[in-house]
């Protein structure tokens, strides 16, 4: 078995517009990741960016008739502690769906 240093860790920052599919997504690289030996906390949810738009629904005859739109971006959070060689191999060669955006810091 390949030694692992301790204290060593890297966290995983995923976002998208479809929160289920986020969800699946992160129970996918949690389930990797237990699966190869590694300890994780998460996934944990962060706060959700909310931005709205507001546009004239016709510029020239009504100015107060207004039309809103949202987009939301929901985000996760996922640690991986004592990751192990065969922990990144199997974080390498997992197939996520499009539209979620993973982010890897060490």
């Amino acid at each position: 078995m390949a030694k692992e240093a301790t204290g060593v860790q890297f966290k995983i920052r995923l976002e998208g517009y479809d929160h289920e599919l986020l969800d699946q997504s992160a129970r996918q690289i949690c389930d990797s990741a237990r699966d190869s030996g590694a300890m994780i906390s998460g996934p944990i949810p962060l706060p959700t960016r909310i931005e709205r738009y507001t546009v004239l629904r016709s510029p020239h005859i009504d100015k107060k008739s207004r039309e809103q739109f949202e987009i939301r971006t929901h985000k996760r959070l996922i640690f991986i502690r004592q990751p192990s060689q065969r922990t990144m191999d199997a974080l390498q060669t997992l197939n996520l769906p499009a539209g979620v955006e993973v982010r890897i810091n060490t």
